[in-house]
């Protein structure tokens, strides 16, 4: 277990805000407490393979598409992270719908984060474009098992989160405007802030899925064809790995268990 910060985070944050400005739309949401960062949709590095990888600037991970997404689930643990190495990066992990192909995400997760060489950890959600809201009432800590869910029911998208550790949980409900349905996704991302992505924090390695939090019908999404695992929709899975746009590797996701949801991400690079 690495070092941890807790939310007592919530006067860090407002040091790293100082850190790492970000914009301020006017959203909804403007009357929460606003995380430091955004967690944008993904930037993709050239075009998909024909054995469905992809590589991206900001995201690694998995997606799958389709139309009319109604739900995505997730788990994962927690990442340590290696501030020695990396005394001053951020890391995001979370479960979503849509931004693989739009302009839109609806999602929650966590960030393991180094600040002055101190490790940082929290839970959030976001409707982007909106500002990240920091989920000051789900604590969360190096190695906790996180599950999350992003559905919609015709007119708005809820997030939930839940620290199967301690038990705390969170849902917020909210409408959308132009969002397409069309990804799902599990994601170890590289947050931005005012428009630039972060330097990457060493993680290590981030664990989702069955096979890696025993949380059952996890890794799961369903769309107007398809309901099960990520591996169920076969030809529309798409592998992420994060790069540099000099193509040095920061994030390599790991094959699909045989359980068809499990995974990790390996931080390889800054």
């Amino acid at each position: 277990m690495k070092a941890c910060g807790s939310l007592g985070v919530l006067v860090g944050l407002a040091a790293l805000t100082a850190f790492a400005p970000i914009p301020r739309p006017t959203s909804p949401l403007a009357t929460e407490v606003m995380s430091p960062h955004q967690h944008a949709p993904m930037q993709r590095i050239g075009l998909p393979t024909t054995n469905g990888s992809v590589t991206s600037t900001n995201w690694s991970g998995y997606a799958v598409t389709g139309t009319g997404f109604t739900y995505a689930k997730g788990s994962w643990h927690v990442p340590g992270v290696d501030c020695a190495k990396t005394p001053n990066a951020y890391s995001a992990f979370w479960v979503g719908i849509d931004g693989y192909s739009d302009n839109t995400v609806e999602q929650t997760g966590t960030v393991s984060q180094c600040v002055g060489g101190a490790a940082q950890y929290y839970a959030w959600y976001e409707f982007y474009p909106a500002n990240s809201v920091l989920i000051s009432t789900v604590p969360v800590g190096d190695g906790n098992i996180i599950s999350a869910e992003v559905s919609y029911n015709g007119s708005d998208f809820k997030v939930t989160l839940t620290n199967e550790k301690t038990g705390k949980s969170y849902s917020k409900s909210v409408a959308v405007s132009g969002a397409k349905r069309t990804s799902a996704e599990w994601i170890a991302e590289a947050p931005s802030s005012g428009g630039v992505i972060l330097p990457l924090a060493d993680f290590v390695t981030a664990n989702y899925g069955f096979d890696k939090t025993g949380i059952k019908n996890t890794n799961y999404a369903s769309d107007s064809a398809v309901t099960g695992p990520i591996s169920d929709f076969g030809t529309h899975v798409e592998k992420i790995t994060m790069e540099t746009t000099s193509l040095i590797k920061k994030a390599v996701p790991g094959s699909l268990t045989t359980d068809g949801s499990s995974f990790t991400v390996t931080w390889k690079h800054i």
